[in-house]
């Protein structure tokens, strides 16, 4: 039998106060909070795999990572490059912001759900809804002034991704279904509902050109300001700082409210909140909704911000939602890893983009195959200690148990 420590937790085999309890409640709260070693370790062992793999096709590891690096544009930030270098890397540090905006948002809306014990893998429909009420709103009113009608654009787009994301809340709470299955069919309807809009013949299919599958254009009043490049030539606009609010807004949200407080109050144990007095159900109707925002500002961002249209190929193809998942994942569900994480995967895809890489270098038709090899990496990688936690709290509750006793029968 073992001991009880004197804090009411059961002692180690040792008899050491809260032996092997301590130590699952060490690796929840290292995997709640995040930590920065596992992170930064699990992305360079990804691209310590990935690397080998450029070897094995014949080409230079090193070359080929300096130049998925300077295709990013992060360059830009060494003083030492000046020029017509400092001026290529200035418009590629520009896309790559651009891209990683979205992927911010994205992986909120993933990590909140987290939180909260939740799994959204919705992101993709959520971010698709925004987007359609983004170009509608964006493709109307041309006679309103410009900060009402971007203003306008991004609060019914945030407001319709949170609507469809509280539908699958609303099933968890009501009828126990699982999020993880009602998200993923609420990205098919999405998808199809858009794909019928803009498709041949659509409600919202482009006037101007009827045999082609594709939206409005949006007016000008409805276009992001760029404040930094050519607006002509995509320069980054204001989405970025939409973005880092977000994330700030979530920190505070998570951190500092009662409704976050509610929120990691279900995510660690649904039945002590529940006797707590926190509605359950309802939580996980806010939290999906919250959620849902995030990923409909990021639809609504790169609508407004560098689309300008959409076309029912580019809600076939889209990833961003999907990404998200990655992006939470290695930010550890918190607002500064998911911002950096976000810059991470928005740099992979900027760096390796046919545009950037010299083919002498690494094949740019094989570069979007080495970024999704990363992004596999990262996920398998940084998934492996919550799988690693998951084990060591169902041998402790095995433990834990006492062992049948025997009943005498008369």
């Amino acid at each position: 039998m073992s001991a009880v420590a004197p804090d009411g937790q059961d002692a180690g085999p040792a008899g050491e106060p809260g032996g092997g309890a301590t130590v699952a409640t060490r690796l929840t709260t290292h995997l709640g909070v995040g930590g920065v070693i596992t992170p930064l370790l699990t992305t360079l062992l990804a691209f310590v795999v990935g690397g080998l793999v450029v070897l094995a096709t014949g080409h230079d590891p090193f070359g080929t990572y300096k130049a998925i690096f300077d295709g990013t544009g992060l360059n830009w930030l060494f003083p030492w490059t000046s020029g017509a270098d400092r001026d290529t890397a200035a418009i590629n540090l520009q896309q790559t912001l651009i891209l990683t905006a979205p992927l911010i948002l994205v992986g909120l809306a993933v990590g909140y759900a987290f939180r909260a014990g939740l799994f959204n893998i919705g992101g993709q429909g959520q971010y698709t809804v925004g987007a359609i009420l983004a170009v509608w709103v964006g493709s109307s009113f041309a006679g309103m002034p410009a900060v009402p009608h971007i203003v306008l654009a991004i609060v019914l787009a945030a407001l319709g991704g949170a609507a469809w994301a509280a539908i699958a809340g609303g099933l968890r709470a009501t009828t126990g279904a699982n999020e993880v299955i009602t998200t993923i069919m609420l990205n098919w309807i999405a998808l199809w509902v858009g794909v019928f809009l803009f498709g041949l013949g659509g409600p919202l299919q482009n006037t101007a050109q009827h045999d082609v599958p594709v939206s409005n254009d949006i007016v000008p009043s409805a276009h992001l300001p760029v404040f930094w490049g050519d607006p002509q030539l995509q320069g980054l606009h204001i989405g970025i700082f939409l973005a880092l609010a977000a994330a700030v807004v979530y920190a505070v949200i998570l951190n500092r409210s009662t409704k976050g407080y509610e929120a990691r109050a279900v995510g660690f144990n649904p039945d002590a909140a529940r006797y707590g007095g926190i509605s359950v159900g309802w939580t996980y109707v806010l939290v999906m909704g919250a959620c849902g925002l995030f990923a409909g500002l990021a639809g609504a961002i790169d609508v407004l911000g560098w689309q300008f249209r959409v076309a029912t190929n580019d809600i076939q193809i889209s990833q961003v939602g999907f990404l998200g998942i990655a992006v939470a994942l290695l930010g550890r569900n918190t607002a500064t890893g998911t911002c950096l994480a976000g810059l991470l995967f928005g740099a992979l895809l900027q760096g390796t983009s046919v545009r950037n890489l010299d083919p002498s270098v690494f094949p740019p038709e094989l570069a979007g195959n080495l970024t999704t090899i990363i992004q596999g990496l990262v996920v398998l990688i940084v998934s492996a200690d919550v799988l690693v936690a998951w084990l060591v709290r169902r041998r402790i509750r095995r433990t834990a148990e006492p062992p049948p006793t025997s009943v005498a029968v008369t």
